[in-house]
Parts: structure tokens; sequence; C-alpha cells
């Protein structure tokens, strides 16, 4: 139950700060106005309390193995929202990400 909670935590994290990354981008760069950036920040100020709910208690391994999330999670959006088209050289990237997650997260520890 803890990995599965662990990854529904880096996957809301990851909706919060790329979302909120987006709106940021939408609101000044696509000139969609001031709400849309104070959207983003919000969003972005979730994201960094979302972290703190993780069981594991460093924080340096958590934010390190977010950035594979991350990655993975960009691409993702910009495939759902933008009709962004990865290529294979992303894809597999992102997939070495998501196996650092795996190994920086969920790997065996001597307690």
């Amino acid at each position: 139950m803890t990995v599965a909670r662990s990854i529904l935590l880096f996957l809301v994290a990851a909706l919060a700060e790329i979302g909120g990354a987006w709106l940021v981008w939408q609101g000044w760069r696509e000139n969609r106005g001031l709400l849309w950036v104070a959207g983003g920040i919000i969003a972005l100020g979730v994201y960094g309390f979302v972290a703190t709910f993780q069981p594991d208690p460093n924080f340096g391994r958590i934010l390190a193995a977010y950035g594979g999330i991350f990655v993975a999670g960009s691409l993702a959006w910009g495939m759902l929202v933008d009709k962004f088209r990865p290529d294979r050289y992303d894809l597999v990237g992102a997939a070495i990400c998501l196996v650092g997650v795996a190994v920086i997260m969920y790997a065996p520890r001597a307690s």
C-alpha cells in the first residue's frame, strides 16, 4: 500500500506542477491573462505541499525520484493537452527516467 500511495502522490504532484506551469505559460506567453497565471501559481504551490506527504523522510530522494515522474509526465501532458507527438527517443528517455524512479524510491533498503 505504501508504494501505491507514493505513486499516487507523485502523479498528483506532477499534475499540479505541470498543470501549474502550463497555466502560467498560457497566461503569460499565450496572452490569456493574469487569472491563468494566478491559477498556475496556486497549482505550483499545491505541488510544493504534495511532496511532503510522501512516506520516505528524505527530501533529496523524493525530489530526485520525482524528476523522473516530471519528465514522463511532461511528455504525457504534451501528448494529451498540446497534441505533441514524442519520437522514440523521447519515449526511451522517459522509460529510463521511470526505471530510475523505481530504483531510487522502491529498491529494498536496510533500515
